[in-house]
């Protein structure tokens, strides 16, 4: 079957072409900006690229058009597909009908750390010996790629609540009918798709209706949003985890006080597990790893096993990834771009660091930062570091100055981006805190 892929070079729709490829299908794509390093991963497996959006790439059409949900009405190859009548769908739901209709998925949902306990939980499933499918919105450290078919039964999938195709305005996670289903926290994202938080859990509210009685829901137990989505209704099994514990949660976990949380103890109904020392900081991450744990007992592998994998766990590219030192300087990289991921993110950096200085960069990417539906938070969510680099790119549409007000001289502003990076490798140099 000959598969062409519409927003190709785009991290969800890049590993649907992946998956495709495996599975034994002619797959070509398109995309607007065609550049490596996706562009180099897909023709390196004999997938044809196009640049751009334009009509004739549907000549000879092909047996099925998967499009992304960056394609819009108007577009020449949209209308082209439209009046001409050619078999179409979305990535959503072309890997639920094509992959995972016969698979155990275990889909791992919620606004922050889908990416890192997908990755997490697809790897304790490999050491386990189980050879899962995946396909995760960022490339994990012990597999170097974001997606790959596997083998039957298990696949794993980061669960993005963001809208599926131009024609198909629900979530798409509720495509993947798991058997298993993370729900890892929900707060207030994708302001250009959801226009309150209400929204957002009836969206989560449908996922659960998709889940078989026999099914599992390991649900985050201090995450007061969650429980009201479970109020509305759930038919499954669930096993709330929460790294304090608390009333009703079965899996907790214990660290030193003040510490990185790059060693703690896992806890089941007060009663260890084992311990985890691993290369991963932050608190954060100790709920991402008992999500994953928990999610792994459920697919038949026991905790103690879960522990050993993640032993061996080397992270996730962009999520605190260590990119280079010089001159004293450490330089890290990482995707956090909601004001409850960036506090989180930093907090696990000072623990690590200590007295060393902080400096923070950041650029207002995302869709609903980008809209400044974040900004009267931000500047709490970088208190953390001793000094803040914020662009403000031209039509923004929110003043970054006055919103980065609260941090004083540390902060600094600058709306071009060249400039920014001038000034600050001018001004680094290693320290600590007086």
């Amino acid at each position: 079957m000959h598969v062409h892929i519409l927003g190709i070079c785009g991290t969800f729709m890049g590993g649907i072409a992946v998956i495709a490829r495996a599975a034994g299908h002619r797959v070509t794509g398109s995309d607007r900006n065609v550049y490596p390093p996706m562009s180099d991963q897909l023709r390196a497996l004999g997938i044809e690229l196009v640049e751009g959006y334009d009509a004739q790439q549907l000549e000879p059409a092909p047996d099925i058009v998967v499009v992304g949900n960056v394609m819009t009405r108007g577009m020449p190859v949209i209308e082209a597909l439209l009046d001409r009548g050619l078999p179409y769908t979305s990535g959503p739901e072309w890997l639920a009908g094509a992959v995972l209709r016969e698979r155990w998925v275990l889909a791992v949902a919620g606004t922050h750390g889908k990416t890192s306990t997908s990755s997490m939980l697809a790897w304790i499933l490999e050491h386990a010996g189980l050879s899962p499918g995946f396909l995760i919105g960022g490339i994990p450290e012990n597999f170097g790629l974001s997606a790959r078919l596997g083998e039957q039964p298990l696949f794993v999938i980061a669960a993005d609540e963001y809208d599926t195709a131009f024609f198909d305005k629900r979530a798409k996670f509720v495509h993947y009918r798991p058997r298993t289903l993370v729900l890892n926290n929900l707060e207030y994202d994708h302001a250009d798709i959801y226009p309150d938080l209400a929204a957002i859990e009836r969206q989560f509210q449908h996922l659960l209706r998709t889940v078989p009685g026999s099914g599992r829901i390991v649900c985050n137990g201090a995450d007061p949003n969650l429980a009201r989505v479970l109020a509305a209704g759930c038919w499954s099994g669930v096993e709330r985890f929460a790294r304090a514990g608390g009333s009703g949660v079965q899996w907790s976990a214990r660290a030193a006080p003040q510490s990185d949380f790059s060693r703690f103890e896992v806890l089941h109904e007060g009663r260890s597990c084992g311990e985890l020392q691993w290369p991963v900081i932050g608190a954060h991450n100790v709920d991402n790893a008992l999500a994953a744990l928990v999610a792994a007992c459920h697919a038949g592998v026991p905790i103690e096993r879960g522990l050993a994998a993640l032993r061996g766990f080397k992270g996730v590219a962009r999520r605190m990834q260590l990119r280079g030192e010089a001159a004293g300087v450490r330089v890290y990289d990482d995707f956090a771009h909601h004001p409850t991921a960036i506090a989180t993110t930093l907090d696990g950096l000072r623990r690590r660091v200590g007295r060393e200085r902080i400096v923070a960069v950041l650029e207002p990417r995302s869709q609903t930062m980008r809209l400044g539906v974040h900004q009267a938070a931000l500047a709490a969510a970088l208190d953390t570091a001793d000094e803040v680099w914020l662009y403000a790119p031209p039509n923004l549409g929110w003043d970054v100055r006055a919103a980065a007000a609260p941090l004083g001289a540390r902060a600094h502003v600058v709306e071009d981006l060249e400039l920014l990076l001038r000034q600050l490798a001018g001004s680094r140099a290693p320290g600590r805190k007086p």
